[in-house]
């Protein structure tokens, strides 16, 4: 499957340019995950490199598909120079993971939570999936696989967090959007959520 990471890779550095910097995480009966990071016009982009190696399984199947099942990549995109936002290089890891150690299937409108600051002083813990699609486009990879694709993540206070349990994904990136909300912000305060 290193050929499809080749691939994957090389769609990121099409869309996104050279990284500047690359970190290796491995976790305990784990595929190794990477996190690349871009710097460009006054932003800090995180993507993580090792996540689409497998296929994500259904966590109720009884044996998990070699080849079949979704395949994805994490984007996060913050504005440089506000925070320490290099210390993500762990929690993004751990995130892009998760679906080999807990069985879990990452799509667009599930939250992922870290269970500390994404960066020292962060105020989120958690992240929205967002739909794929806008800055790296999806890569078709040969039948059977499904094409990877590269999910961005949108930062969540712990009250978005928790309004989006209730109210869904769609409701909160609407209260995002009425707000003006500046979602690659490192520093912002969570949105008004009452009303």
């Amino acid at each position: 499957m290193s050929d499809v990471l080749e691939l994957v890779e090389a769609r990121l550095h099409s869309a996104l340019g050279e990284p500047d910097a690359r970190a290796a995480v491995t976790f305990l009966g784990t595929d190794r995950i990477e996190v690349l990071r871009f710097v460009g016009d006054g932003v800090v982009r995180y993507a993580t490199l090792g996540m689409s190696a497998q296929p994500m399984a259904d966590p109720t199947a009884v044996l998990a598909d070699p080849l079949r099942g979704p395949r994805a990549e994490l984007v996060l995109s913050v504005k440089s120079g506000r925070a320490e936002t290099g210390k993500v290089l762990r929690p993004l890891a751990v995130l892009a993971a998760s679906p080999q150690v807990e069985g879990v299937i990452v799509a667009p409108g599930a939250s992922l939570d870290v269970g500390e600051p994404l960066w020292p002083g962060a105020p989120f813990t958690s992240v929205l999936v967002a739909a794929p699609g806008g800055l790296v486009e999806d890569l078709a990879l040969d039948e059977p696989l499904e094409p990877v694709r590269f999910l961005p993540l949108l930062p969540m206070t712990p009250n978005e967090a928790a309004w989006k349990r209730v109210h869904g994904a769609e409701a909160l990136e609407e209260r995002w959007l009425q707000q003006g909300t500046d979602l690659r912000d490192p520093l912002r305060q969570g949105v008004p959520l009452d009303g």
